[in-house]
């Protein structure tokens, strides 16, 4: 078995992140840092990921968090930042999030220690869509609408399309809900402040269709089996 599909059973990170553990030589095979990517796990060799041995695979657990603002979407933090993690108080499973959440933006976040569900969660091929919704600055219009609709560029790159519903117009400000399946970094706050409207105030509501509801800020609870599955076959 590939050694980041090893590391990403074990519960230990995702595939994705597997490797950049790998690239940063915090990935040892029997002692010896390990730099061959494609290395196949044999019996008896013992792998250690930041100094920890991998020990057998846990049983795969799955929960719904609901992101508060000022918490990492990470298992830990070299400034000692609050993260996700902190906030699962009573779960002993090694949980990891499934993609990520900035600092400054809310909302749910899947966390479990199965690393094939996290890739497959969130890789861009599956297009499970991420809804946001987004209190942008000023009046944003059903014409920048239509450009989200058909992709923007931002810079890098340009965004594949999104499905946008303006809510409401307030005072100065727009809220919008826009659905993606990139979840580039800054993604959604680099599409609006390209159109002239900047992200005031950004919450993550609904992963493909399991929807935020009633979890209160903080909260976590299970995925049900129907959620698990939905999202495994989606």
């Amino acid at each position: 078995m590939r050694i980041n599909k090893y590391i990403a059973q074990a519960g230990v990170a995702s595939r994705r992140k597997a490797d950049e553990l790998i690239a940063s030589g915090k990935v040892k095979v029997n002692g010896s840092v390990m730099d061959v990517p494609g290395y196949d796990v044999q019996d008896g060799d013992i792998v250690t990921v930041e100094g920890k041995t991998i020990a057998e695979k846990e049983k795969p657990v799955y929960y719904l968090l609901n992101k508060p603002l000022g918490y990492i979407t990470s298992v830990s933090d070299d400034r000692e930042r609050l993260t996700v993690v902190d906030l699962m108080t009573d779960v002993t499973a090694r949980v990891f999030p499934v993609g990520r959440l900035d600092y400054n933006t809310s909302g749910i976040l899947i966390m479990t220690n199965d690393g094939d569900f996290a890739y497959h969660v969130s890789h861009p091929k599956h297009e499970i869509y991420k809804t946001y919704r987004a209190r942008v600055n000023g009046v944003f219009s059903e014409e920048k609408a239509r450009k989200l609709r058909k992709g923007v560029d931002v810079g890098p790159y340009v965004t594949k399309p999104a499905k946008v519903e303006i809510v409401k117009w307030d005072k100065g400000t727009t809220t919008v809900e826009v659905s993606i399946c990139e979840g580039k970094n800054h993604e959604v706050r680099d599409m609006f402040k390209t159109l002239g409207n900047p992200v005031l105030e950004l919450e993550r509501i609904a992963i493909g269709n399991i929807k935020i509801g009633r979890l209160l800020t903080g909260h976590y609870r299970k995925l049900t089996r129907e959620e698990i599955e939905y999202l495994r076959n989606a």
